[in-house]
């Protein structure tokens, strides 16, 4: 059993891709899972001309194209179990992802070979940083025109500060793009158009002095592809799994998603790069994925992933030991027992009853109400783990049902989809029934407005208002002024919200002892 035990952890891999909006990161989800058997065909988001993708699930991921939510995928390949983990590419929606990467033990950073390094990448890179997350780099659309690869290594170094170190090379970009060059294999991979835009990838095994990669390529574009590999050997340093584990580099590889190119050996390196299940960060040391007991976390919250069930599910992290269906284990916030009888496994919005996990299996589990992000399951002694990032709101609004009632299934949407984290919850101090919603950004108010509609058949308004920062007290001091506006938390801790940066500067240096916090503290919980 224990070599059993030992086999299984070796054997999974847990990833989560991160990369800029528009970088081809669910495109990229899919033709992994096509090439691991997972599915069949791969759509991708063109609505209307081709089936949704299997991991935008939400209709309004479908209508418009983009992944506003975290999905999760466990699928075997080559003797492997991988949990690949989606998420949101909007950056509305950042506290998602970076609750997701609080799940994973390596991460896919995508890149666009025409744009490079971008803003929403730089803050996930930095996140994966603070985790001590490896990274393996993926450069996408190398069919359309891109940045050299010398640039774009050059960028990722200076942007990100971490060396690239290139496991293929391409030859072309654009209409001019032939195919990539493995280093370590020594093999050519031809990328060819054919008639009606199509695509296939034919392979030639063969050294890159080899007289049919010349004949192929022709002279001009094989003296280059020669001479780019000299340099490389000589200006790069050579990867070392030990470098890449410690991230003080990142392997590079370059294809194109959409076409398919370059993905199934992207895979097939991927599980030999990516490090099996890690040990955790908690309040009673690292807690390693072979002890003995059985313990694992909350990383999100979803509500109606399938209208079949109108179920809330929980995404849970199993971080040691042997999960079995039926087991009890300690609910450490609320201190109970609980039994897990529903454990799913999942794919998109469809999920099947699985009977047993092991640590790095991230696998859904009925929410009764009583699961929060966050909160850690176990058999073992009591313990937590570092705080869930939460961030500031800067928009806020009233929201009202459009009928006037604050009917049940109101009262449940914006209950759950605020325990979900589309949206924030707040309630004024005041004591008044209408609830305040807040977010990040305005795609959140939007996504909250139609799932409201498409999921609790309720058509609410939202009534906009002038605050802009969020702030929560952090000890016993108030602002002096009595004209400011508070609320509370979901967990009760109360927060002050100013209308501009300016407002709450002020307030900051005319109240003597006033501590202002970005983030909720833990340890201050109100009254009420």
């Amino acid at each position: 059993m224990a070599l059993d035990f030992t086999a299984e952890i070796a054997r999974r891999r847990t990833l989560a891709i991160i990369s800029h909006p528009d970088a081809g990161k669910t495109t990229l989800t899919e033709k992994l899972l096509l090439y691991s058997g997972a599915i069949r065909s791969a759509g991708n988001v063109m609505v209307g001309k081709h089936k949704a993708t299997v991991s935008d699930w939400m209709a309004i991921e479908q209508q418009r194209g983009i992944s506003v939510s975290s999905s999760a995928a466990r699928v075997e390949y080559d003797g492997y179990l991988l949990n690949i983990l989606d998420t949101p590419g909007h950056q509305d929606f950042s506290e998602d992802t970076y609750r997701t990467l609080m799940a994973v033990d390596a991460a896919i950073m995508l890149l666009d070979a025409g744009k490079g390094v971008e803003e929403q990448t730089i803050k996930l890179f930095k996140v994966c940083r603070d985790r001590g997350i490896p990274i393996i780099t993926f450069i996408n659309k190398m069919d359309r025109p891109a940045l050299s690869p010398f640039e774009l290594l050059d960028n990722v170094e200076k942007v990100l500060n971490i060396t690239a170190v290139p496991m293929s090379w391409p030859v072309g970009d654009g209409q001019d793009f032939r195919g990539v060059y493995e280093r370590e294999d020594k093999r050519f991979h031809f990328f060819e158009r054919t008639v009606g835009g199509m695509f296939k990838a034919p392979v030639t095994i063969a050294d890159v002095h080899d007289e049919h990669i010349r004949a192929s390529l022709g002279e001009k574009a094989h003296a280059k592809l020669v001479e780019d590999l000299e340099l490389v050997e000589v200006v790069l340093p050579q990867f070392t799994q030990d470098d890449f584990l410690h991230e003080r580099i990142t392997p590079v590889f370059f294809g194109s998603a959409i076409t398919n190119f370059g993905v199934e050996n992207f895979l097939q390196r991927l599980i030999e790069l990516a490090p099996p299940p890690q040990g955790m960060n908690s309040s009673q040391g690292i807690i390693a994925p072979e002890s003995s007991f059985f313990s694992g976390f909350m990383y999100k919250m979803q509500a109606n992933m399938n209208k079949s069930h109108r179920d809330r599910i929980a995404f849970f992290r199993i971080v040691s030991g042997k999960f079995e269906r039926g087991m009890s284990v300690k609910h450490f916030r609320s201190g109970k027992e609980v039994k897990l009888n529903y454990p799913f496994q999942i794919f998109g919005q469809d999920r099947e009853i699985i009977d047993e996990a092991f640590p790095g299996d991230v696998i859904g589990l009925s929410n009764p109400g009583v699961f929060r992000v966050g909160d850690a399951l176990s058999t073992g002694t009591d313990f937590s783990i570092p705080q869930f990032p939460r961030f500031a709101p800067e928009i806020y609004a009233k929201v009202l049902p459009k009928t006037g009632s604050f009917s049940k299934s109101f009262r449940k949407g914006v209950e759950q989809l605020g325990e979900e984290g589309v949206i924030q919850i707040f309630t004024d101090a005041h004591a008044s029934p209408i609830p305040l919603v807040a977010a990040v950004g305005e795609l959140q108010l939007q996504v909250f407005q139609s799932r409201m509609e498409s999921e609790y058949n309720e058509i609410i308004n939202l009534e906009r208002l002038p605050f802009t920062r969020t702030r929560w007290i952090g000890g016993d001091v108030l602002p002096s002024s009595t004209t400011l506006t508070y609320a509370f938390d979901d967990q009760g801790r109360r927060v002050v919200l100013f209308r501009s940066e300016w407002e709450m500067n002020y307030h900051q240096e005319q109240t003597k002892g006033l501590i202002l916090l970005e983030k909720p503290p833990e340890e201050q919980i109100a009254a009420g």
